[in-house]
């Protein structure tokens, strides 16, 4: 099959184009959109760092893939391998330099899971939404059974009513504060249902980070809620830089997920 495109000789800073059904790389890669969403900003000013930045010799221009849209087909940048990572560390420090250290940490989460077998039985039995199904199953089928075989007074059927009705929430904090896995900011977002940069707001707003550069704060790890994940990269301009990602623990999304729930009638910016 041919993948490229143009020739060989193109020019360092224009980019080979593939489309979509065209193997690219079997590394593990991340796309301009990919960077567009984790640093918040326009994917066109996105692409424009990127040129801007291979233009200048800075960065090699990565290849180009076409995904098919309703409309007109959307090109996306593809980063891939020891090069591609170390360059869109260069494109987000330029872009958003607070957001260094979560693109180090997605680098790093792709690279395990690539790693890891396509069928993750422990990963399955440690998912706390898997966990919540099970749970919530077997709390209504306890439920319906003291209903069916015992005479409850009017008070104790309101008592199990309210039980009912809060047992999925009690599963999922059950679940989540027993395990001894720890999420990522993005992960921790996608189970309370929020999004990433809105949830990183929220915890700079809670001082569970810090304001420029989303770092774990001191009080929230001492309360167990948090903890420090320690990461190494060469920056382009600093050399070796060690930074500090915030992983969310069982006991810290159970906070989080009370929390949210009330963020409405909470005053954003209380301390814990």
């Amino acid at each position: 099959m041919q993948s490229q495109l143009i020739s060989s000789n193109t020019p360092n800073h224009v980019a080979t184009r593939f489309h979509d059904s065209q193997n690219v790389s079997r590394s593990v890669t991340m796309s301009s959109q990919e960077i567009t969403d984790l640093v918040g900003a326009r994917h066109d000013s996105v692409k424009r760092t990127i040129e801007r930045l291979a233009e200048k010799g800075v960065i090699q221009i990565p290849p180009m893939v076409e995904k098919p849209t309703g409309g007109r087909p959307s090109a996306e940048y593809v980063f891939s391998g020891d090069k591609g990572k170390r360059d869109s560390i260069v494109v987000v420090a330029q872009l958003s330099p607070e957001f260094t250290a979560t693109l180090v940490d997605r680098w790093q989460e792709l690279e395990e899971r690539s790693a890891k077998p396509v069928f993750d039985y422990a990963a399955a039995l440690n998912d706390p939404r898997t966990l919540l199904a099970l749970l919530t199953q077997n709390v209504t089928k306890v439920v319906a059974l003291e209903a069916d075989n015992t005479e409850l007074s009017h008070e104790n059927l309101m008592l199990e009513q309210k039980v009912a009705a809060d047992a999925p929430k009690t599963a999922f904090f059950d679940a989540v504060t027993v395990t001894h896995e720890t999420y990522s900011v993005a992960e921790a977002a996608k189970l309370i249902g929020t999004g990433q940069n809105r949830l990183m707001a929220f915890l700079r707003q809670r001082r569970w980070v810090t304001i420029r550069k989303n770092e774990p704060m001191q009080s929230p790890i001492e309360s167990g809620y948090l903890t420090a994940k320690l990461s190494t990269f060469e920056h382009p301009e600093n050399g070796k830089t060690t930074v500090s990602t915030p992983r969310v623990t069982g006991k810290g999304l159970t906070k989080l997920q009370a929390l949210w729930a009330r963020r409405d009638a909470d005053l954003l910016g209380g301390a814990l």
